[in-house]
């Protein structure tokens, strides 16, 4: 996560999703994520917390089925 979005009482926040800034819903979480965590992301809403390993093996799952990595967006 790279910061909770002001004005959204902490519901959304910026991440970072393999280069791409994107905005997630972050309030089906039991606590806000801070900078730095890492979240499982659903069609738009943070799911879960992870650590950088679970990030990587959900990552590594959805290339096997077909998805490849996103590229960068500057």
């Amino acid at each position: 996560m790279i910061e909770l979005l002001p004005g959204f009482e902490g519901q959304l926040a910026l991440i970072d999703v393999s280069g791409a800034r994107r905005q997630v819903n972050v309030g089906m979480l039991e606590e806000p994520p801070e900078p730095g965590n890492w979240v499982l992301i659903h069609v738009g809403f943070a799911v879960a917390r992870v650590d950088a390993e679970e990030a990587a093996r959900a990552m590594s799952g959805l290339e096997l089925m077909g998805r490849p990595r996103e590229e960068p967006v500057p």
